[in-house]
């Protein structure tokens, strides 16, 4: 089981909550699907941006988008004009069928740091990508990931990759672990991504797990 579901929805309402908070009967589905939407927009952007996780909140016509990146300076743009682009293009792609009506959305676009970027999953899956199309060896990103993680103060990692590896005919996974990793323990702060590299021998799955320590606190975390 902990090798087979993911390790954030394992610890929902125990350590994590969603990161989606609001409440619908009517337009569940809509919204839902609007949320899902503005989050692959922006992550299509999380190599450029470095976002870890995207939170979306909403009280009636205010919607709150907390953006938690390692290169806030970018977004937010000289005098904060690329977070004004930002935040017209979500609209204009998002929000278009509320321009003309007197109850239209307001958008509010919250850039926050990540204090620690090297104990992300979610920008440590982003570099290993990064290197993996850059054709640099599979064995060396994943020691190299590993030991990163592990120096910034992570308790384990473990770094796995997929696929047709270095050009082989046949797909394999390899991984690495550094350090514990209790997939089983609910209070565990287990951090996890997946992302997909485009080689020009096909896709290579990346996956990694970061192990930050327990929670104990009654305090319900907000999911990555």
């Amino acid at each position: 089981m902990g090798q087979k579901i993911n390790p954030k929805a394992f610890r929902l309402l125990s350590i994590y909550t969603w990161n989606s908070s609001w409440f619908s009967e009517k337009e569940y589905g809509k919204l839902l699907r609007q949320d899902i939407l503005i989050q692959d927009y922006l992550k299509q952007k999380s190599i450029d941006f470095g976002i870890d996780k995207i939170n979306i909140k909403r009280s009636g016509n205010i919607i709150d988008i907390d953006i938690y990146s390692s290169k806030p300076g970018i977004i937010i743009g000289r005098g904060g004009s690329g977070i004004e682009v930002l935040r017209k293009d979500i609209v204009k792609k998002f929000f278009k069928e509320y321009q003309n009506k007197k109850n239209k959305p307001t958008i509010n676009l919250n850039i926050k740091e990540v204090k620690n970027p090297s104990t992300s999953a979610e920008l440590t899956a982003q570099n290993a990508v990064v290197d993996l199309e850059k054709r640099i060896p599979f064995r060396r990103v994943m020691k190299q990931m590993a030991d990163r993680v592990h120096r910034a103060g992570a308790k384990g990692v473990k770094v796995m990759i997929a696929g047709r590896l270095n050009g082989a005919e046949i797909a394999r996974t390899e991984h690495i672990t550094l350090g514990k990793l209790p997939l089983h323990t609910l209070r565990a702060d287990i951090d996890y991504s997946y992302r997909i590299a485009y080689t020009t021998y096909g896709t290579l799955g990346v996956k990694v797990w970061v192990y930050k320590g327990d929670i104990f606190k009654k305090k319900i975390k907000n999911k990555n």
